[in-house]
């Protein structure tokens, strides 16, 4: 199998292109308002849509709730969710059967 690499906390557009140029597979985007690299939806929406199609887009999220999850998936349309909080077993299931992405 081979490495695959994400790079995560991109937050314009030259990041993007960087990561793009150097082969990541994935682009990471944060959605945790007290991070340094979170962006907001409409940043989130040009980085992903300059992204697709090169890379797999990732939403990255800490003990999020459901309305932010479906208004974040619905509007930037992750490939992938990646929680990075104090989730439990249980809400990580909920939270994959909802919204039918790894």
């Amino acid at each position: 199998m081979a490495t695959q690499v994400k790079i995560c906390g991109v937050t314009n557009e030259e990041a993007v292109d960087a990561a793009l140029d150097g082969g990541a597979d994935f682009i990471g985007l944060v959605f945790f308002p007290r991070s340094p690299r979170h962006v907001d939806i409409p940043t989130a929406l040009k980085l992903a849509d300059r992204a697709r199609g090169q890379a797999k887009i990732v939403a990255l999220f800490v003990d999020p709730d459901d309305r932010v999850l479906d208004n974040i998936v619905d509007k930037v349309q992750p490939d992938y969710v990646q929680l990075h909080g104090d989730e439990s077993g249980p809400r990580v299931r909920e939270i994959k059967q909802r919204l039918h992405l790894p």
